[in-house]
């Protein structure tokens, strides 16, 4: 019996590697695609333009470095973002792997090193037998399906003008987009430690916690938002909230709705103490680490499109900040992604009249293809790679459940009922309703993450009995 299983996965193991994927974009979703397809014995040519064509945002020619922030969000396992971790997890991401190994200290929320975790996916993808890193730009989709056997697009926000132009072609409608700000990191030997103090929101007294924090005043408050309003952008004109992707709303345009806007947002004080005054500052601007050696820090909730010398006069206005030495300004940038519910099928496969004009299946996965957020785009190259796994073989993979997170998040984006779709994150306000209404609202997401566990474990466990589940998720499980 031992022997016919040998050699029935020797078999297996041959015929995965007569197939070849072809992955356009080495963010996220594509490094995360390219490696679970690898460890499934599916070779892989992954296409990266970086350096050749470099983007506005990036610094580097990695594979999948963050851009806009260093978080992947929280930890805690009952809230939207924690559930997401959890299915990552489950299912053996790889590059959920990496982050949790290239973590700073956040507080209850998963941070990185961003240029180490950046150089540690880079290494997986360099060094894996199966994996073909190509630094090219891809102009044509039709052209990019020569030569393999299916094809994976995950050229992220940042898509380049020429295959941004194929896709609008090949979609048939005129291409939907944001811009999305990215926050600037201030040095850390820059920051007055007389004027900021220690402390995590709502986590122990001042001088605990992972995030630095600046306290205004009321009147500091109201002189800095009155120069935050008046400041020079780089894109000359007020944006209409279509415009803008919510999660990434510049400050200056926060502030445009009101001056207590971000008094309630970024800038919000509930859960800290001024151990100056004892008491809780009018408004407070925090900063979290960059890096494990806490060498530069992040102004949270601060993207924005003003221009560089304003971004050092108005800044510099903040309470601790007033000799900061930026080591990256802020950057805002145009974001490119399909109509999904019109363009997408829950697979992640192009739907049937746009798939029907390729010689190979073609399949989208992260921010292009309608989804948004640093987890969600890891977790759609997985989803895609184990659909694709699936095609390749001949066998249907199992549904995504939409009672968990991910399943809920591509239940929204592919449902063609949706209309005026902007890209989303995974939250509760998608998910399945339960069928036992439950008003405490913390007692609610406890049922949801327990029941998206569950329905969770009965998908795992379908991918394990089809063979879509790597021998490595089974070890981390």
């Amino acid at each position: 019996m031992r022997i016919a299983h040998a050699a029935a996965g020797i078999r297996w193991y041959i015929w995965r590697m007569d197939k070849m994927v072809r992955i356009i974009g080495g963010g996220l979703a594509g490094s995360e695609a390219a490696l679970a397809l690898a460890a499934r014995g599916v070779r892989v040519e992954l296409c990266e333009m970086r350096p050749e064509v470099p983007t506005a945002v990036h610094r580097s020619a990695d594979m999948a470095e963050l851009v806009c922030s260093n978080s992947l969000k929280s930890l805690n396992p009952e809230t939207a973002a924690g559930m997401l971790k959890a299915e990552l997890d489950m299912l053996g991401s790889h590059l959920m792997a990496v982050a949790r190994a290239s973590s700073i200290d956040a507080g209850g929320a998963l941070a990185v090193d961003r240029a180490l975790f950046a150089a540690r996916v880079t290494a997986l993808l360099e060094e894996h037998p199966l994996v073909s890193v190509v630094r090219t730009e891809v102009r044509e989709l039709a052209a990019a399906c020569e030569g393999c056997d299916a094809l994976l697009i995950a050229t992220g926000p940042l898509t380049s003008d020429a295959l941004a132009a194929d896709l609008q072609e090949l979609t048939g409608r005129e291409h939907l987009a944001f811009y999305d700000a990215a926050a600037p990191v201030v040095m850390a030997d820059s920051i007055d430690a007389d004027r900021v103090f220690r402390q995590s929101r709502y986590e122990g007294e001042p001088g605990q916690g992972d995030y630095l924090n600046c306290p205004f005043s009321k009147d500091d408050y109201e002189r800095f938002i009155a120069a935050l309003v008046d400041a020079e952008r780089v894109v000359k004109r007020d944006f209409e909230t279509r415009d803008l992707f919510q999660a990434c709303q510049p400050i200056e345009e926060i502030a445009r709705k009101g001056a207590d806007a971000p008094r309630f947002g970024p800038m919000k004080p509930v859960g800290l103490t001024d151990p100056a005054t004892g008491r809780r500052p009018w408004a407070a601007v925090q900063l979290r680490a960059e890096d494990a050696h806490g060498s530069c820090f992040n102004l949270v909730g601060f993207q924005t499109n003003l221009t560089f010398p304003e971004q050092r006069r108005v800044f510099r206005m903040i309470p601790g900040l007033e000799q900061a030495e930026f080591a990256r300004y802020g950057v805002m940038h145009r974001n490119t992604y399909v109509d999904a519910p019109r363009v997408v099928l829950p697979s992640g496969r192009l739907a049937a009249e746009l798939a029907s004009r390729f010689s190979v299946p073609v399949y989208m996965a992260g921010q292009v293809s309608g989804t948004e957020g640093y987890c969600e785009a890891m977790r759609s190259g997985l989803h895609a790679a184990i659909s694709i796994a699936a095609e390749l073989r001949g066998i249907e993979a199992p549904a995504l459940p939409p009672t968990t997170a991910f399943g809920a998040l591509m239940a929204y984006a592919t449902d063609p009922a949706v209309k005026d779709y902007q890209p989303m994150h995974v939250n509760f306000g998608i998910m399945v309703p339960l069928i036992e209404r439950i008003k405490n609202k913390r007692e609610r997401y406890a049922a949801y993450a327990r029941r998206a566990e569950a329905d969770l474990g009965a998908y795992r466990a379908e991918l394990a009995a089809a063979g879509l589940l790597e021998e490595r998720a089974d070890a981390q499980r």
